[in-house]
């Protein structure tokens, strides 16, 4: 089915391809108006852009952090205006249900109305577990692909189609159109910062069917998937939002290991979009490029032609969407000025490029027609290839019209179906029953279950997952007696006598700190790099505390609640050890005033823990020294 589909796609891009280039055929650097406007409605479908935040007036102290929830004139009619081809919306851009799908009605509305007379790929970074955009009490963000991982050996591929299918379903009752997901990263690396529980583990196999698996799912809900991020963001130590990673594998191993998931989903026929990664591949492409400030380097994989090119399209045979990462990351943007940025990108053969320029005040509006301006300077004087641009936006075209369509529901009549969808019963049993089957016991353990204490302290990340584990265990185990110290509030004298009052200590920690994945992106830099340094202290705070406990005679559980790889460092004293990879909550909403916290990776633990359920995950990586 798939690959009939995908045959009519490809004709149709070649069709669309030669209308464009008879609408658009003058041979050199001189163009008619008609021609040069034709290009330039290329170029503008071509770019993705981002409206997280949106200050009418010059912010007093820059940047402008107000979230863009409506609609304001002046984007409207720079959509309408330039006919761009896209927008990614951010969590700051959603509050609920009504306003979501009323931002993108007028989101919409903008591009059909304007020069361009073409539809918007609304797009959203929506993966669950670790990056979730919607709030999480309005839709169903499942544990992550990691948590995914550890059922395959019992469950197959059952909760990489059923999560790609509600996310599916979720995200296209919103108005929706793509989603930046799945990850098929292969993570080899314990010391990646950015990937970790967003890949569905190490080995390259077990990721590429977990990963198509949960892509068509999505895709049959027609909502187009995106596979990221090429060639591969599993062995770095670098997160590229930071830096600019370098993967040193040789061919062989870049074959067997990073290329497999992306090879694999290709020769099925199933991939829409592709997302690339600012990434050096030495092994891949050793030539160099001369950045802003004149020095010479090994070019990004974003940039590099003999990626996107020789090795995607013409090599593993890839004809759908190439997009770039956010191109705001240092990864581009700490080397690059946004119009070089561009026009690499898109000789090295991508189709879309994501977030290119910024885009929050009415002064900064002007820098995305010129650089529309700028894009199509570079093919009048030939460093671009006009024919190539053509092709490209044929192709973004093609993915429109496979799946965007104009639907006759009014807002009201939307919103009304969306409720129904979100959050569905349906959805939410799913969602915990992925977190249950998750649910992971490192090694053996040396205590007895259901928990016979009568005293249990928590040792936990922050507050809200005092709320969670603590609520959980209340429901489950009522006849115990359960404190909480949140390590971001820790107070040596009051905590340290909770701690020596119980008979066991759960100890629960989240590694590795945040990535700015998590919050949205670079502008959410300062606040993560703060972040890391409390992480840092609380790490400290683990072994101190495992130690004392062991030292007074009590029974420690350890839950590593994101990257098990930590296990081996922190819990090797530890009478039961756990593995969740996921941690998020949510408040119920109407317990604002006495707050009720969820989140099915406590429920789940504390289910454990009480003996009604049994830990059936399986490590989907290798821990140092350790077995599960």
């Amino acid at each position: 089915m798939f690959k009939d589909r995908w045959r009519k796609t490809n004709a149709l891009v070649a069709a669309m391809g030669l209308m464009l280039l008879t609408a658009c055929s003058g041979t050199g650097k001189t163009m008619t108006e008609t021609e040069e406007n034709t290009l330039r409605r290329a170029i503008a479908q071509k770019i993705v852009i981002d409206l997280r935040y949106f200050c009418q007036q010059q912010p007093a102290e820059p940047p402008c952090k107000k979230p863009m929830t409506t609609l304001p004139p002046q984007l409207a009619e720079l959509i309408s205006s330039t006919g761009i081809g896209g927008v990614i919306l951010f969590a700051d851009n959603l509050t609920d249900t009504e306003q979501m799908i009323r931002l993108n009605h007028d989101l919409q509305q903008a591009a059909l109305n304007g020069v361009a007379g073409e539809p918007l790929l609304l797009t959203i970074d929506q993966e669950g577990g670790r990056v979730v955009r919607i709030p999480r009490h309005l839709g169903t963000s499942f544990g992550g692909n990691m948590a995914i991982g550890a059922t395959f050996p019992e469950h197959g591929l059952y909760f990489a189609q059923k999560s790609g299918e509600v996310l599916g379903r979720e995200l296209a009752a919103l108005g929706f159109n793509v989603n930046h997901a799945p990850t098929v990263d292969v993570n080899v690396n314990p010391d990646n910062p950015v990937i970790n529980v967003r890949s569905f583990g190490e080995k390259p196999q077990q990721v590429a069917e977990l990963g198509l698996a949960q892509l068509m799912a999505m895709q049959n809900q027609g909502v187009a998937g995106t596979l990221k991020h090429f060639p591969g963001h599993g062995d770095t130590a670098v997160d590229s939002h930071t830096g600019l990673p370098r993967v040193e594998h040789d061919r062989q191993t870049i074959e067997q290991v990073d290329l497999l998931p992306f090879r694999y989903a290709i020769e099925q026929g199933a991939v829409d979009m592709i997302m690339t990664a600012h990434i050096q591949y030495p092994h891949l492409d050793s030539s160099e490029i001369e950045n802003a400030s004149g020095e010479k380097m090994l070019r990004p994989a974003t940039l590099s032609r003999a990626i996107l090119t020789d090795l995607l399209r013409r090599d593993m045979g890839f004809e759908g969407v190439i997009i770039t990462d956010a191109m705001d990351m240092a990864g581009i943007a700490a080397f690059f000025d946004p119009t070089q940025a561009t026009i690499e990108t898109f000789r090295a053969g991508t189709d879309l490029v994501l977030m290119p320029v910024r885009l929050h005040t009415p002064a900064e509006l002007r820098q995305l027609p010129r650089l529309i301006d700028r894009v199509v300077q570079a093919v009048k004087e030939g460093e671009l290839d006009k024919h190539e641009i053509l092709v490209s936006a044929a192709r973004v075209k093609a993915l429109k019209q496979k799946y965007i369509s104009t639907g006759s529901l009014s807002v009201q009549q939307q919103v009304a179906q969306a409720k129904g969808i979100l959050r569905h019963p349906d959805h939410l049993a799913v969602e915990q029953a992925l977190s249950d089957a998750a649910l992971t016991q490192v090694g053996e353990a040396d205590i007895s279950l259901p928990l016979k204490a009568e005293k249990l302290h928590l040792l936990m990340p922050d507050r809200s997952k005092c709320l969670a584990m603590q609520q959980a265990l209340e429901r489950h185990l009522s006849d115990l007696s359960i404190t909480c110290t949140s390590m971001q509030t820790y107070l040596p004298e009051q905590d340290n006598q909770q701690m020596e009052d119980a008979d066991i200590l759960l100890v629960a920690s989240i590694t590795p700190a945040q990535s700015a994945v998590e919050r949205g992106g670079m502008e959410d830099m300062q606040l993560v790099q703060a972040e890391a340094l409390a992480h840092q202290d609380q790490q400290a705070l683990i072994p101190q505390q495992i130690a004392g406990a062991k030292a007074a005679g009590k029974q420690v559980i350890f839950v590593s609640l994101r990257t098990p790889y930590e296990i081996s460092q922190l819990a090797p004293e530890a009478d039961l050890v756990l593995a969740t990879y996921g941690y998020n909550t949510h408040v119920v909403p109407g317990t604002e005033a006495s707050p009720q916290v969820h989140g099915p990776a406590f429920e789940s633990l504390a289910r454990f823990l009480a003996g009604k359920i049994s830990a059936t995950g399986q490590l989907p990586v290798s821990l140092s020294g350790t077995t599960d």
